[in-house]
């Protein structure tokens, strides 16, 4: 993922999935919402690995603390209102902007809920839903390797991948992210 944001440095807005939205490259608020998305998405990702250690969370608690609160102003102020921004001009029509535009709904609604229960020292609570969260900031991942193996077995249009992976690449992630919930956490 660090890779695919790095093709975008310097900035440059005829490079990779930049090439396929020259419609929308002339508005300065997809430009900017393009940029801080890339940057803020990938930051998250990698503060979300940290955090579900429970050595981390116990032996360095000020530094679980510390990524957490930088994950969660990632994700609440940047990351994901600049998702919203790019669904709606995501690729594939009505039913991929619906979808993109839902994850990022869900990825700002599960990470402000997190907060807000680590807020009443809810950690049970703030744990179900950073579970959420994160499983929405691994979307990035799953809906690339859905991708991959969609084209690799079946080769259909692009459009028609990027429709499916619009859905795919996040409902999935929730449905084990629940599971996991009643598993280990609801005891």
């Amino acid at each position: 993922m660090f890779q695919i944001t790095l093709q975008y440095f310097p900035i440059d807005f005829d490079v990779a999935f930049l090439r396929i939205k020259q419609q929308y490259i002339h508005f300065t608020h997809y430009k900017i919402a393009f940029y801080v998305h890339v940057t803020f998405s990938v930051f998250s990702l990698f503060a979300g690995f940290t955090q579900f250690s429970k050595k981390v969370r116990t032996k360095y608690a000020k530094v679980h603390k510390i990524v957490g609160w930088m994950y969660l102003v990632s994700v609440l102020l940047l990351a994901a209102p600049s998702g919203l921004i790019i669904g709606y001009y995501a690729n594939g029509g009505f039913w991929s902007q619906l979808a993109f535009c839902l994850l990022a709904i869900g990825w700002f609604w599960f990470t402000l809920k997190a907060f807000l229960a680590i807020k009443q020292k809810d950690y049970q609570k703030h744990q179900i839903f950073m579970i959420r969260s994160f499983a929405l900031t691994l979307s990035a991942i799953t809906l690339r390797l859905w991708k991959y193996l969609i084209v690799l077995v079946f080769q259909p249009r692009p459009m028609d991948v990027y429709q499916i992976v619009a859905w795919l690449g996040w409902v999935l992630n929730l449905i084990i992210a629940e599971i996991i919930i009643i598993k280990y956490i609801k005891k």
